[in-house]
């Protein structure tokens, strides 16, 4: 058995794989198929300062390998998810990142500060969110943006602070370099591209809210791609994700630079994916005779 091993940001994961935000819930329905302790991490869907109930239905299409959503941040808001939903997630054998999103800094902020008087292990920053005080363009569309809320939030938890980049960028390596330079400890990339699907016959787009988030076996090349542009740009650890669905996606995810990798819409396919891919990888590291997993983070070597 391969050491699968890996620490990020002075926190040691038994492995790297870890659900991703907003398709693993609190991890409660999971529970009853395996034990959560068997996963690298959780990370929890994203948070906000109060309750949300999401965008209308439709709110999920499926699209040729991938799927778009716009769920919309549905939650029940960050005291609600203190006092109900994270002592469940505490007392499992695994380490918690809790993903939080708002409309304005001061949002993020507030939600940071309640989370840093928690035992939480991280906070991942969604940056995707539209910023309501700029017109709204999202807070990762661009450096300024980035690293203004990185900043902010980082004044107020000295907790490992990871900053989940959108992929609808010019420059994603450049927005990874204006958070790094503001305190962010990790980064974590990519979030789900912008799509479309119009229903012909009605003439109307098929999601509720015209747009919505692509994910899935079709985003990942792109979200290589982007891993390595951004692990050659920074100094900081990478956590891959977009479209990983087995052990050979997570593989090679940290050949380009990640050093743990985050699992999304495989799981709406088959619940069992992140401990499959666990597993998998367990196995390709042992035909390789690779001792550690650690071993293959950035070992590509580009032509």
């Amino acid at each position: 058995m391969a050491d699968l091993s890996v620490s990020i940001s002075g926190i040691d994961f038994k492995n790297p794989i870890i659900p991703a935000s907003g398709v693993f819930g609190y991890g409660r329905e999971y529970s009853e198929l395996f034990d959560l302790s068997r996963l690298g991490g959780i990370a929890t869907k994203g948070t906000t300062i109060t309750k949300r109930n999401g965008n209308p239905s439709p709110r999920i299409a499926e699209t040729p390998s991938g799927m778009l959503n716009s769920v919309g941040l549905q939650n029940p808001g960050i005291d609600k998810f203190i006092s109900d939903e994270l002592p469940f997630l505490m007392s499992k054998d695994t380490v918690i990142l809790a993903n939080i999103a708002g409309s304005t800094s001061e949002e993020c902020v507030a939600i940071a500060e309640k989370l840093e008087e928690t035992d939480v292990h991280m906070i991942e920053l969604n940056i995707s969110c539209p910023n309501v005080k700029q017109g709204g363009m999202a807070f990762g569309a661009s450096c300024e943006g980035a690293s203004s809320v990185t900043k902010a939030v980082r004044k107020v938890t000295n907790k490992p602070l990871i900053v989940k980049l959108s992929p609808n960028v010019t420059n994603i390596a450049e927005i990874a370099r204006s958070v790094e330079s503001e305190g962010a400890d990790a980064v974590s990339l990519i979030n789900t591209l912008l799509g479309m699907r119009i229903d012909i016959n009605t003439r109307r787009p098929v999601l509720k809210n015209n747009m919505g988030g692509m994910s899935g076996p079709a985003v990942f090349p792109i979200a290589v791609r982007m891993v390595w542009q951004t692990a050659n740009a920074v100094k900081i650890p990478v956590i891959g994700m977009g479209g990983v669905s087995t052990g050979k996606d997570a593989v090679e995810m940290m050949m380009a630079g990640a050093s743990a990798v985050q699992v999304g819409a495989a799981i709406f396919t088959d619940p069992y994916a992140p401990i499959k891919i666990i597993e998998e990888m367990n196995e390709f590291l042992d035909k390789q005779g690779i001792k550690s997993v650690k071993e293959i983070i950035g070992s590509v070597q580009p032509w």
